[in-house]
């Protein structure tokens, strides 16, 4: 397998909309080049929770557009409102208590079989690899739809173990190589996640000799920049900490592969990627105003004369 030009979407929750705007900028920006599109110019996708379905989406022929369209429409099914959510915990209350996860997952698993269907990860036109995480094993749990083992797994149900944000979502059981699995979302392994692609395109591509040979597009969802005060840190506990945690985790593991690939690819290396205002930065704000304001943001991304430049610049390496 050839893969020197790699396309990896970071996870992001309903800021996967950002995503997708962004990756319909780059499909313009090829399409004035008189090139073709996204999926005949790379050679390995890699998607982490959100970006999972985003890559699988674009690997089935979605194209950018239609897969923004899909998270403006159907994103309160997947984290709806609060009336919605009392009354499904209330149902839970019995069988998981009063911590279960925020949302049961039925409308990620609505939404996820109407998109995909029985479709199987090899039937996905671009090598593509998706993050999870394996509980029961402690292990992280790469998909490969070049994997000869994992090419009849259901995309819906490979992406719904890479969303299963905890104390969003569910863990989602399934077997995998021949073992029962526990499997949540794919950011606790790399919400960035350029460094496993990056990996596998080193592992397959025997003549790639060093990371400055590879083009990297590694499509963020936006920065968060809300700071968590000096005292709230040192005294919050368990409780405090469960939700933020998790936030934090995503947001640490992706700035530092950020950093690595940086140093590793140099030049050929371009990623897509802002700072979110204060009440952009929520993984579930399906409210239309905020929809509203992550789609304005993304647009002024692309409307900068250094993402023009940036665009350019990648459009010429592919």
């Amino acid at each position: 397998m050839e893969a020197r030009r790699i396309l990896s979407i970071d996870g992001g929750g309903i800021r996967g909309l950002v995503s997708c705007t962004w990756l319909g900028g780059v499909e313009d920006a090829l399409a004035q080049a008189g090139k073709p599109g996204l999926l005949a110019n790379f050679d390995l996708m890699a998607g982490s929770s959100t970006g999972a379905l985003v890559a699988c989406g674009l690997g089935l022929g979605l194209a950018p557009d239609a897969l923004a369209e899909l998270y403006r429409a159907r994103s309160a099914e997947i984290f709806p409102g609060m009336a919605s959510r009392l009354w499904s915990r209330a149902s839970r209350f019995l069988s998981a208590g009063p911590s279960a996860p925020k949302y049961d997952g039925r409308g990620l698993e609505r939404v996820l079989r109407d998109v995909f269907g029985d479709a199987t990860l090899g039937q996905l036109q671009l090598p593509t690899l998706i993050t999870s995480y394996d509980t029961i094993s402690r292990k992280p749990l790469i998909f490969k739809s070049f994997k000869a083992s994992h090419r009849d797994l259901p995309i819906r149900e490979v992406c719904r173990a890479s969303t299963a944000a905890p104390t969003y979502f569910p863990a989602h059981p399934m077997d995998v190589d021949g073992l029962p699995r526990s499997l949540i979302d794919g950011g606790i392994v790399a919400n960035n996640p350029t460094a496993c692609a990056i990996a596998e395109a080193l592992r397959h591509d025997r003549e790639v000799i060093q990371c400055g040979d590879l083009v990297v597009l590694s499509v963020g969802t936006g920065e968060r920049n809300r700071p968590i005060p000096l005292q709230s840190a040192r005294e919050w506990g368990a409780v405090e900490w469960a939700i933020p945690i998790i936030d934090v985790l995503f947001d640490g593991n992706t700035d530092s592969v950020d950093y690595i690939t940086r140093h590793l690819v140099g030049e050929g290396y371009f990623r897509m990627q802002a700072e979110l205002l204060v009440g952009l930065d929520d993984l579930d704000d399906t409210s239309a105003t905020n929809v509203a304001a992550l789609d304005a943001m993304a647009r002024d991304y692309l409307e900068r004369d250094s993402t023009r430049r940036k665009l350019e610049a990648l459009v010429t390496r592919l």
